[in-house]
């Protein structure tokens, strides 16, 4: 992991949804309501885990991510609480 700030927080933590294509990160948490807490965490968005950004929608959004060897997608306000720190 770098020392090389999150555009958005100025820290090296930033939340997914900001990201850009073809970042990588290390997911170091997880909020939100405990549903969709408990949805990403099943999903493999658990702490510890590696991710990358693979493409986004024309639009922005949805956004398409690799996590575990598989492709996700997942919705801008589903992917902001998740916590990420970037490489």
């Amino acid at each position: 992991m770098s020392d090389r700030p999150c555009e958005k927080t100025g820290s090296g933590v930033c939340p997914l949804c900001s990201m850009k294509i073809g970042g990588c990160g290390t997911v170091v948490g997880v909020d939100g309501e405990p549903g969709l807490r408990r949805r990403l965490m099943e999903m493999g968005l658990c702490r510890g885990t590696r991710v990358q950004i693979v493409r986004r929608s024309p639009f922005g959004d949805p956004i398409e991510l690799c996590v575990r060897g598989y492709h996700l997608s997942l919705r801008n306000d589903q992917a902001k609480c998740v916590a990420v720190a970037e490489e």
